[in-house]
């Protein structure tokens, strides 16, 4: 369920970003050039807006009352289509990097589920290997892309850079999400 929500909450923002990104040249009221590129141009701003308005108030709601957040008919749906993304395998690769965690820190994965038997298997690891190959493709098309300069990034930034950058940031931001489960 957990691995859903993340995935909602990730289109969530997506989308917002990609609805209320800036028209390319745009000012807003009157403000320096500058002020327009570093808010507008890098979408400071739009990232902003959707952390304050999107996420945070939700999460600081959800906090104090919970019960009350989840009680109506949109978290219900929410729930089922958190469970139907679990259900199709397509973020089953979390479960290869839990088990390959647990074998280097010789620690066993404690379940109260029964163990799998062989139908169950067949299928948990298909649907791994099915969320491994579309994470591979994804990962494929997005270093092709940074590597063909198309990136939000300043112009005369080498690929190697962008790219250091991205695996970087994309750690930074697992581990946050991690620690964001976790407590």
């Amino acid at each position: 369920f957990i691995v859903g929500r993340q995935y909602l909450v990730v289109l969530v923002i997506t989308v917002i970003n990609l609805m209320g990104s800036a028209v390319k040249g745009a000012t807003v009221l009157g403000f320096p050039q500058v002020m327009n590129d570093i808010f507008l141009g890098n979408g400071l701003a739009m990232i902003l807006t959707t952390i304050m308005v999107g996420q945070l108030t939700a999460q600081v709601n959800a906090a104090n009352c919970m019960l009350d957040f989840i009680n109506n008919y949109f978290m219900l749906f929410t729930s089922y289509v958190s469970y139907g993304i679990e259900f199709s395998g397509l973020l089953h690769c979390v479960y290869l990097v839990q088990m390959i965690f647990s074998k280097i820190t010789g620690k066993p994965i404690e379940s109260n589920e029964p163990p799998r038997n062989a139908a169950q298997n067949l299928f948990f690891w298909a649907r791994v290997i099915m969320s491994v190959a579309i994470l591979c493709f994804c990962l494929a098309v997005t270093l092709v892309a940074l590597f063909d300069g198309k990136t939000g990034m300043w112009d005369g930034v080498p690929p190697y850079v962008i790219c250091h950058h991205f695996i970087y940031l994309m750690a930074v931001v697992g581990m946050m999400e991690g620690m964001q489960i976790a407590f």
